[in-house]
């Protein structure tokens, strides 16, 4: 889809609504960050529809909207939005709402792990690579959770992606990062689920760092705004070298600013934008979003990051069709 095309949709759609301007601008989060089909193998959510009946946190389409699935929502209250200030970032801890509020939307894949909820990674992997990262048995969940359940939902290992056994994630903290895994009729199914709320990030350390990416990039690439707006899948190499290093040290520090206020000001509306993949030896790969300003981006967590413009510059000047 072109741009033109995009926006003349999406203002037909936002001008029919008659919802609250937080879910209209979520709705055009959603829309902006729109995604080709995955390629990966995961267990699919019970999912369902949005009905658009005053949802109970609609901010939480900014915070989760960015890299769902088609027709993926979390229906979960995030409290209080987030916001920036001198002591960093607060990202409010998901909770699933109260079902009397009549909220009602379609969900993301989740998983209730140790009294929190994990939402479906941005770092990826192929199901045939699954294993080989595949850690300690954490439990097995249980299927309890679907469009229309309250709060009393929330129980260990509860989710919304049926009974499957949770694994730890070799090389991570399963704090972050756990792994749904199946093996069914000869094939993998297997997904990553990452905890991303309930926390304060200072820095891009709190949040990326836990990525582990020093020394265990394999490969790396990029692709265009124009590429990906229009699913061309344009990868280009991306050469390992001072720029990339400066630009994931300088990451690692930069300064985390609320998502909120810059969504409010447009900042999808530019397609000044890149997209970064970085292929790690684990096989993993992780996606981090590089707009113009300055500004990084990695997962739906409600929070941008500003890097040291001379580190930034350099890696964004490479970064040339």
């Amino acid at each position: 889809m072109k741009e033109d095309q995009f926006r003349t949709q999406y203002k037909k759609a936002v001008d029919t609504m008659s919802a609250s301007q937080e879910m209209k601008q979520g709705l055009a989060d959603k829309m902006e960050q729109k995604r080709r089909p995955r390629k990966m193998v995961y267990i699919a959510a019970s999912v369902l529809v949005a009905a658009g009946i005053g949802l109970a946190g609609p901010s939480l389409m900014k915070q989760l909207g960015g890299t769902a699935s088609p027709n993926q929502v979390a229906q979960v209250d995030p409290g209080t939005p987030a916001a920036g200030n001198s002591a960093g970032v607060f990202i409010p801890k998901i909770e699933l709402p109260d079902k009397s509020s009549g909220a009602a939307a379609d969900m993301i894949g989740l998983v209730v792990y140790q009294g929190n909820i994990y939402t479906q990674a941005a770092i990826r992997i192929e199901a045939a690579d699954a294993a080989a990262l595949r850690g300690e048995k954490l439990g097995r969940t249980t299927s309890g959770i679907d469009e229309w359940s309250g709060k009393d939902a929330y129980t260990e290992l509860a989710s919304n992606i049926g009974e499957t056994d949770i694994y730890a994630v070799k090389g991570y903290d399963s704090g972050f990062l756990v792994m749904s895994y199946t093996e069914a009729d000869g094939q993998v199914f297997a997904e990553l689920y990452e905890h991303t709320n309930g926390i304060t990030v200072h820095s891009g350390a709190d949040l990326i760092g836990k990525l582990n990416l020093d020394g265990r990039i394999a490969s790396a690439q990029w692709e265009s705004f124009d590429s990906w707006n229009n699913g061309k899948q344009q990868y280009l190499p991306l050469p390992e070298g001072a720029a990339l290093d400066g630009f994931l040290s300088a990451l690692m520090t930069a300064k985390p600013l609320a998502a909120d206020p810059l969504m409010e000001q447009g900042i999808y509306d530019q397609g000044d934008r890149k997209l970064v993949y970085l292929q790690l030896e684990d096989k993993t790969r992780v996606e981090l979003t590089l707009f113009g300003q300055g500004l990084v981006r990695y997962s739906n967590a409600p929070v941008f990051f500003e890097v040291e413009p001379g580190a930034f510059k350099a890696l964004w000047d490479s970064m040339k069709a």
